[in-house]
């Protein structure tokens, strides 16, 4: 693991912190609820300027169905969900800052840094970071970045302002298929174009795609973008090469694109983890990196059976926790307790009589 370039300066200043979360996603915060009930309080950095990461960045009113006991819940709906699970622990956030440099020093501890010069002396650190920083891959077509963000977008952030509008959705993974099923219906009318026959997408999505193309509902494209068209200004509609090579315009008021993301690790891959296929390897007792100290719970990490689910960084949150309590304080035993039952977890919820 590299060194702080001055330790010594970089403690000047420095927030002194129990624990360091990297990423505010779901697994994220959820660690600072598992956390609190352990009694340690949290710092949480990302590079987002607001909660949610991923999950709430790309897809905020996407329908999830595998949160136990909520048999659908929006996106952005378990994250604020989250965040107000949270709030007994007042965990500190540091929107908008990615942390950029990272020592150890002889006591075990750690020195972090921030893009925006914030510093922390930091006893464990918990690497949340989802897919580490990512960007969209984009239409690629001439012309198309002048109206990214207004009429081109690779990601949906309000599905209403979509209704009424004349869409082209691109794309043959599930979000495609997904925003394809969604607004079928609530567009004026929709074009879903995608490069191939096969696609990415669960198999019921295609069916109900193509269930929709034969009933007259939405068209579908066999091609790829090969131009956008515009007019004072504005796009209007963007031409398709289709797989039997022939140039089709389609008009649209807004286009749609998921191709997925370009997933980066960044700083974090000169941070001397083990690593595997740009994840970060961890134990399945502690989810504890190769660097002791230092954990990473969701998309980030990997180990054999590993699932990308948002269930399983929850699962990962708890264990984790309980792993950094003993970490802090070794010479104590962390004993598991109930919710329903502890006094001690009953008053730090805030609920306790």
């Amino acid at each position: 693991m590299p060194d702080t370039p001055d330790a010594a300066a970089a403690a000047a200043g420095s927030i002194e912190a129990d624990a360091v979360i990297i990423g505010a996603g779901p697994a994220g915060l959820f660690q600072v609820f598992e956390l609190g009930l352990l009694g340690i309080k949290a710092h949480v950095v990302d590079t987002l300027k607001h909660p949610g990461g991923q999950c709430a960045e790309l897809y905020p009113d996407k329908p999830i169905y595998d949160i136990p006991a909520l048999p659908v819940c929006g996106a952005q709906e378990l994250v604020d969900r989250l965040m107000q699970q949270i709030q007994p622990f007042e965990p500190q956030f540091h929107f908008g800052e990615e942390v950029v440099a990272l020592g150890r020093r002889d006591d075990g501890r750690f020195d972090l840094e921030t893009s925006a010069g914030t510093r922390f002396v930091a006893r464990a650190i918990v690497v949340a970071a989802g897919l580490g920083s990512f960007q969209p891959r984009r239409l690629g077509v001439e012309g198309a970045d002048a109206f990214e963000d207004r009429q081109i977008h690779y990601r949906v952030r309000n599905a209403a302002e979509f209704h009424g509008k004349r869409l082209v959705i691109f794309g043959g993974g599930d979000s495609a298929l997904d925003w394809v099923i969604d607004l079928t219906g609530k567009a004026t009318s929709l074009v879903h174009v995608h490069r191939r026959p096969e696609f990415r997408a669960a198999p019921a999505s295609v069916a109900r795609m193509q269930q929709l193309v034969a009933e007259g509902r939405m068209s579908y494209v066999e091609g790829i973008a090969a131009g956008v068209r515009s007019e004072g200004g504005r796009l209007t509609g963007v031409t398709v090469k289709r797989t039997d090579g022939v140039l089709q315009d389609v008009p649209a008021d807004h286009v749609l694109a998921f191709f997925g993301l370009h997933p980066k690790l960044g700083p974090i891959a000169e941070w001397g983890f083990d690593l595997e296929r740009k994840a970060i390897k961890v134990d399945t007792a502690k989810f504890q990196t190769s660097v002791p100290g230092i954990f990473a719970i969701g998309d980030i990490n990997t180990y054999p059976g590993k699932k990308k689910l948002i269930l399983s960084g929850f699962h990962e949150a708890a264990l984790a926790a309980f792993a950094i309590a003993e970490h802090l304080n070794p010479a104590k035993k962390v004993h598991l307790q109930y919710t329903t039952t502890s006094p001690i977890m009953q008053k730090r919820l805030g609920v306790g009589t």
